[in-house]
């Protein structure tokens, strides 16, 4: 019997020794294509070529043994495989050593010292940084921005989507104040609006629904030609890109629909999906194409211009709808042509289509060489663009791609949503915070009751990290059962 194990044994460590060379191998040739050497790049290509094999029957083999099965490794790849790698060479009676112990803990703390560089330090209080989406009061209401940071809000964030710059800078003005009278960190997060894609005009009967089975049309321009029911875009010109059988989501999928027909004019949709009360047709609702990779310019008129604030003022820059690497080297581009001698602002990439998706590594690796870096999942946009049956391992994925980088990742859209706006909690969004806690900052929107929001956030991620690191599980001592 034991021979048998020492076999299966010899057999497992080369077939670890030779996942590592293939990790190794593998790895070289994305950092090439990269032209990057930054620590985190090169753990990051280390993952993902970790990632491209499937090694689930080996991590049976290895737990068998109470063994590492990897599932643990995001922050040190290699380090990871090597220590597999020597304790198996021992239990074959081989000499080996083991990686230094700071090797073992590297990433990790490149980790903690990438949220301190754009959070702020957390004090040893918690890990998980608290982010809150300032209203508009917020600029006139000093008392506000004091009791969301006395709560426990670390990071405030504006959306430039709304207000105006002026409205923006008391803003700012209120949470520096209250930071430095509370004696507590509270960066300050400037989300310039990007090309989110809206409902401009319509032509319909008043308080007209979208119901299942119905056929509005979409035109570049809304005219009389345009028939009894048909609404225009913010931007016009992704009429022309759509094609019979492209999906249409409205309102984060309060109505979904398909493009039936299209002609020179607009497009026709048959609504497939909607609320049983239907969904109003109105200017300023959200549109999502989510089948289409859509040629938008990645910065707008509005958002080059609301750029000379956000440069000014913000210590972090959230980039709404990033696709491209090319997004990236415009926005730095910008950022750089307003920032003069000042340190680099840090940059949020919020994830929140396919492509985006798709083009997540490279888009890390491109930030990260010249500014401090973060990923947002916009759940939101998100959870239309791929799917709301997608979005929870969706989420899990970026999770781990942005540990395996080095960079912080920033859980969003609808936390702990019921409570902000109506002051109760449901059962299931408090369980979306206690899981938004292996993020390193959770975010929430505004409501009348956001500092209750903050408070009940920061008590939960308290609890939650007695019992979980990104996906360790720490055995504390239960307290239910003592």
């Amino acid at each position: 019997m034991a021979d048998d194990a020492t076999l299966e044994l010899r057999q497992i460590r080369d077939e670890v020794a030779a996942l590592r060379d293939a990790v190794a191998r593998e790895s070289e040739t994305r950092l090439l294509e990269w032209g990057a050497t930054r620590e985190g790049a090169c753990n990051l290509a280390h993952y993902l070529a970790l990632r491209s094999h499937d090694l689930i029957a080996l991590q049976l083999r290895l737990s068998a043994y109470g063994l590492s099965s990897l599932g643990r490794s995001e922050a040190d790849v290699m380090p990871a495989l090597d220590a597999l790698l020597a304790t198996l060479c021992r239990l074959c009676g081989e000499e080996a050593a083991y990686p230094a112990r700071g090797a073992m803990r590297a990433g990790e703390d490149a980790l903690i010292r990438a949220c301190d560089q754009i959070f702020g330090g957390s004090g040893g209080v918690r890990l998980t940084r608290i982010m809150a989406t300032l209203p508009s009061e917020a600029a006139t209401d000093a008392s506000l921005v004091a009791a969301l940071i006395d709560a426990g809000m670390d990071c405030a964030r504006i959306n430039c989507a709304h207000d105006d710059a002026a409205g923006w800078r008391q803003m700012v003005d209120n949470v520096r104040a209250a930071s430095r009278r509370l004696d507590r960190p509270c960066r300050v997060l400037m989300d310039i609006a990007g090309p989110k894609l809206r409902i401009e005009a319509v032509r319909a009967p008043e308080h007209y629904r979208l119901h299942p089975g119905e056929r509005p049309r979409l035109v570049a321009r809304l005219d009389r030609r345009s028939g009894p029911i048909a609404f225009s875009l913010n931007f016009p010109q992704v009429v022309s890109q759509l094609r019979p059988g492209a999906e249409i989501s409205f309102d984060d999928g309060k109505a979904t629909g398909r493009i039936v027909a299209a002609d020179d004019e607009g497009v026709e949709i048959e609504i497939i999906a909607a609320r049983a009360k239907g969904m109003r047709l109105k200017p300023d609702k959200g549109v999502n194409l989510p089948s289409i990779d859509l040629d938008l310019p990645p910065l707008t008129k509005k958002d080059i211009a609301d750029l000379d604030v956000v440069a000014r003022f913000a210590d972090i820059v959230g980039f709404s709808f990033v696709q491209r690497v090319e997004d990236v080297i415009l926005l730095q581009a910008e950022l750089a042509a307003r920032r003069g001698e000042k340190p680099a602002q840090a940059i949020i990439l919020k994830i929140e289509t396919p492509l985006a998706i798709r083009n997540l590594p490279r888009l890390i690796v491109q930030s990260a060489a010249r500014h401090p870096t973060a990923v947002m999942i916009a759940r939101g946009d998100l959870a239309v663009e791929v799917g709301f049956a997608r979005l929870s391992e969706m989420q899990e994925e970026i999770l781990w791609l942005c540990e395996a980088a080095h960079v912080p990742v920033i859980w969003a859209t609808q936390v702990l949503d019921q409570l902000v706006h109506e002051g109760v909690a449901s059962r299931p969004e408090t369980t979306d915070a206690a899981m938004a806690q292996r993020a390193d900052c959770v975010m929430l929107n505004k409501g009348d009751y956001l500092p209750q929001g903050v408070r009940f956030l920061r008590d939960v991620i308290t609890r939650m990290e007695r019992h979980q690191s990104k996906k360790f599980a720490r055995l504390a001592r239960l307290q239910a059962w003592r």
